[in-house]
């Protein structure tokens, strides 16, 4: 029994290797063009035919972007990618919200926007159970009128005095 066991294991163990490089990540673009499906290629066609009626410097801003995508270390791509799909999760109230939020924390200088940033990174590394409570008091402050979170600021500035 315990020989079936195992040869059951190997033969597993085996399969799984064969599908995995079945399913290998293309390498090369051509590749993974080569593995799309006629409409996913239609439609990688159609964006750029898109991309080529933009005007010039709108094709270079995204012909750099691409490029510090692409010099990025793995783990920001994927930090990035995580953050994306937590941006669609929000419905488009709070995407908007979000994004009004951004344009106010790129009107501060890059060392406190850095700075900003590494304190929340920490904060939520160390706290992963205050994340979800964070969430949900942004959703709460997002339902105040301007004028309730005017008297929450002071409130909040009034207790730091103390």
């Amino acid at each position: 029994m315990r020989g079936l066991a195992t040869l059951g294991l190997v033969v597993a163990l085996l399969a799984g290797t064969v599908v995995r490089a079945e399913t290998e990540a293309p390498k090369t673009a051509a590749e993974r063009f080569e593995r799309m499906t006629p409409e996913q290629k239609e439609q990688l066609r159609a964006k750029l035919r898109d991309f080529k009626a933009m005007p010039k410097d709108e094709q270079e801003r995204i012909r750099g972007n691409l490029e510090r995508w692409r010099k990025l270390p793995p783990e920001e791509r994927e930090r990035m990618r995580a953050n994306l799909r937590e941006l669609k999760r929000l419905n488009p109230t709070e995407r908007q919200a979000l994004r009004e939020r951004a344009r106010e924390l790129k009107k501060l200088d890059p060392e406190q926007r850095a700075e900003m940033r590494q304190r929340m990174r920490q904060y939520l590394k160390e706290n992963p159970d205050k994340r979800e409570q964070m969430l949900e008091n942004m959703r709460r402050w997002r339902q105040l009128s301007p004028e309730q979170r005017q008297e929450v600021r002071e409130r909040m500035r009034e207790r730091r005095r103390r």
